[in-house]
């Protein structure tokens, strides 16, 4: 029996026409080029010949009623021969199924594993493997766990573990079966073939076990013998068949999984490293689509060795093959590179693939094959950065090609689709343009022209000046096209990598494009705070990004409605530090859209003692931009006041968690800032809040210091920020000793101010005079509101407060 598979295989039987059929009746012969769902489903016998459909029928019926196996033999040799497989439509397959079932085939792989069949074990196997190909093109077969029961085998006969000629092996697979694998022995050891499938069917020796169950006697072998074709290769066609089984059972729905399980990794690499029969026609491709899944990692961990082994070959291919069959090479590599964040070693690899890679950047390609090499650039990239190019100069190259890629498939008038495949390509530029913005001292960027080098790891200024001019067009390009997206494309996945290259871009630089940026930052809030109101959970747009061969989102975990706001953040950064655009930012709720963030952060984990959450910190950092600059916004505008409860509740609960020390300041330091302009959260509770926040906000910023200088726990951060939020925070409290009375004696009755003054007392300088300044102004505003903080800063006179010159100047009035 002949599957309609991809490539259609050979049945055993083709070799050989059987005497028993007139010339008359023959067929055109079996369609080599046939694809696996070809005629599945469409018009049953479609393309046969009146003589074909009526040998078909007639097959068909004796196939039924067949009383042994011998005459079921012949009429599957029958319809091999003189019926294509392409042109035998599901419904035909099925038929065959009902009259012989898997305990046929089953019994085919037994018998020619033992070799006690009646006709050669060869075409005992091939018929049988043949049958399974057929099978597997049913999507309600290639499930069946008789069909699956057959995988190991299948894997041995195509990686030639199984001799193909079924002379009963001596030496057992390499590779063992995991925990799920069929066939396996009660204590863990690897079954032979034959007692794989004899555990699915349990048979007396040879192929007419099926007479026996009917309670006849076996028929004569000799008969047989005289009805069986030799194959003259008999690898070629079997193997064809073993792979459309794997490539149908890859192709349901947990079979990449199933596969992972019955070590199919391991013995698809040895079938490509051996150069085993269609292993690069067949295995390869197949390998790859179990690479390019979820499935991907576990494969890495379980099967390492075996899966480096390969990529060694791969590359040794790439590099010496001829440009037309590297160009096809670059559409199997991405696949075979480890995880990002892998712990295997891929130097070498990676550097002679950069080498191979070259001469394709610089020849003239056309878009599809210049596609080809831009995705694998952007894997090699993801994996290794950009130091295994060894060139600045072609770091250059490959950016800009890129960014040329990236103008022309985007810069195309309104309404005019990008295809998949350039989605495929314009994903991987945007990747490479992202990773040139990331590691942009890595390319060499030369400040100035007598910098020292070699000319190969240097390039010019004017040179870098370029570079730095295209990938301002080419996210040129993404704004313009950006600006043609309407919300009801929001869940478009080639929408949120255009949106997420142009935030890597902004992350950075918002002078160069300002304008063209301000006009578009409707569309980029909008799309943030759609997802993040909608919260658009959609596992499809992890799985599509794994798809596009560019890093490892999938394996990141589930897609979350924060991702666009949190890509977002540094822009924001930048953008309310500017009158302009932050205006247009504050039309468009951006406070209310910042506050909605952190509320879900916190009510999410955010207060859990961790590594800290960035973004978190990112967004403070934006709104302390727009509490500085707009005071009138922040004493009006809802939003505000729904941030100040949250944060007056959240510094208390963030004190003695030094990992989320950078956190708990950028807290202190905005809700310190908003308090100032207003003082009093409405509630009944509102004042008592307050009053413990600021309690809690004083004790924390003593932590900062001690006699030496910056504390232990804040000194890693003190200049990462820190120490600017610390100073921002005395200010703070010393601009809103007027709105609050009572802070002058919650300072020295809860015991800063004695701390404070113990400490300066005892030290002889502070850590910086920005620093001192702040205490200082601080120290002179308790000493003008309270005479008791006077008289206590007089007594403790000395130290680093005897440099304080305004403050002294306060004690004397």
């Amino acid at each position: 029996m002949m599957s309609d598979g991809k490539s259609s295989p050979r049945s055993v039987g083709d070799e050989a026409p059987l005497p028993s059929v007139p010339p008359e009746e023959g067929a055109d012969g079996v369609d080599s080029g046939a694809g696996a769902g070809a005629g599945a489903g469409e018009g049953e016998g479609a393309g046969l010949s009146e003589a074909q459909r009526v040998l078909l029928e007639r097959c068909l019926q004796m196939l039924s009623n067949a009383p042994d196996d011998n005459q079921s033999l012949a009429c599957l040799l029958l319809i091999t021969r003189f019926c294509p497989a392409a042109q035998l439509g599901r419904s035909t397959l099925r038929r065959v199924f009902e009259a012989v079932g898997f305990s046929l085939p089953t019994r085919l792989l037994v018998s020619a594993a033992k070799g006690d069949g009646g006709c050669p074990p060869e075409v005992l196997l091939g018929l049988a493997v043949s049958l399974l190909a057929g099978f597997s093109s049913d999507p309600e077969l290639v499930t069946h766990p008789q069909l699956l029961k057959t995988v190991p085998l299948l894997l041995d006969l195509v990686s030639q573990q199984q001799d193909l000629h079924c002379q009963n092996p001596d030496r057992q697979p390499q590779a063992k079966q995991g925990p799920e694998s069929a066939g396996q022995d009660h204590d863990g050891s690897e079954p032979q073939p034959e007692e794989r499938l004899e555990q699915a069917l349990p048979l007396s020796p040879g192929v007419p076990g099926h007479n026996q169950e009917r309670g006849e006697e076996p028929a004569e072998t000799d008969t047989a013998d005289q009805n069986c074709p030799t194959p003259n290769d008999p690898g070629g066609p079997l193997v064809q068949d073993c792979y459309e089984v794997l490539w149908g059972v890859c192709g349901s729905a947990h079979g990449p999984a199933l596969l992972l399980s019955r070590e199919a990794v391991p013995a698809l690499c040895r079938a490509y490293c051996q150069s085993q029969a269609l292993s690069r026609e067949r295995g390869l491709p197949l390998l790859a689509q179990l690479m390019s899944g979820p499935t991907r990692k576990r494969a890495w961990e379980r099967h390492a060795a075996q899966l480096t082994a390969l990529l060694d070959r791969l590359t040794t291919e790439f590099c010496q093959a001829p440009e037309q069959d590297r160009l096809q090479l670059c559409t199997h590599l991405p696949a075979f590179l480890p995880p990002v964040g892998g712990s295997m070693e891929v130097g070498a690899n990676m550097v002679a693939l950069w080498g191979g890679l070259r001469p394709l950047l610089q020849a003239r390609l056309s878009p599809a094959q210049l596609g080809l090499v831009l995705v694998l650039a952007a894997c090699l990239l993801d994996l290794a950065g950009w130091a295994p190019l060894g060139s600045a100069r072609l770091g250059c190259l490959l950016v800009n090609r890129a960014c040329v890629e990236v103008r022309m498939g985007l810069e195309e008038p309104p309404g005019a689709v990008v295809t998949e495949m350039q989605q495929h390509i314009l994903t991987a530029c945007y990747r490479i343009l992202e990773a040139a913005l990331e590691q942009a001292c890595s390319l060499g960027l030369a400040k100035d022209s007598s910098q020292s080098g070699s000319p190969d790891t240097q390039i010019s200024l004017q040179q870098g000046k370029q570079l730095v001019g295209v990938l301002q067009e080419a996210f040129s390009a993404t704004i313009y096209y950006l600006q043609q997206v309407t919300p009801s494309r929001y869940g478009d996945p080639f929408v949120f990598v255009t949106f997420r290259a142009l935030c890597a871009w902004l992350a950075e630089e918002t002078s160069c494009l300002r304008q063209e940026v301000t006009t578009l930052l409707p569309f980029l809030i909008g799309y943030a705070k759609a997802h993040l109101e909608e919260d658009r959970r959609d596992q499809g747009l992890a799985n599509w990004m794994a798809e596009m061969s560019v890093g490892d989102s999938a394996e990141d975990g589930a897609w979350s409605g924060e991702e666009p706001l949190r890509l977002l953040l540094p822009a924001l950064c930048h953008l309310t530090a500017e009158e302009g655009p932050r205006g247009v930012l504050l039309s468009l709720g951006t406070p209310a859209l910042l506050t909605h963030f952190l509320s879900l952060r916190w009510g999410a984990g955010g207060r859990q003692e961790g590594s800290g959450d960035p973004s978190m910190e990112t967004a403070c950092s934006a709104l302390l931009n727009i509490t500085v600059t707009e005071k009138h916004t922040v004493r009006t505008d809802p939003s505000f006041t729904s941030l100040q409860s949250l944060l007056v509740d959240a510094v208390p609960a963030l004190l003695h968690k030094p990992r989320l020390l950078m956190l708990a300041v950028n807290f202190c330091t905005l809700g310190l800032l908003i308090t100032r302009l207003r003082p009093t959260p409405p509630g009944v509770r509102g004042e008592v809040r307050v009053r413990r926040f600021i309690g809690s906000s004083l004790q924390f910023l003593l932590g900062a210091l001690c006699p030496g200088g910056v504390s232990t726990e804040w000194a890693v951060l003190w200049a990462e920020g820190a120490a600017e939020l610390w100073r921002l925070s005395l200010q703070a409290l010393a601009g809103s000793i007027a709105a609050l009375p009572w802070l002058p004696d919650m300072a020295r009755d809860g015991g800063w101010l004695r701390d404070m003054l113990e400490l300066l007392t005892g030290c002889a300088a502070l850590p910086d005079s920005d620093t001192l300044e702040a205490l200082q102004e601080f120290l002179t505003v308790l000493a003008q509101h309270c005479p008791h903080c006077r008289h206590d800063i007089a007594q403790h006179w000395g130290g680093a407060l005897s440099t304080m010159t305004q403050l002294h100047t306060a004690l004397q009035h």
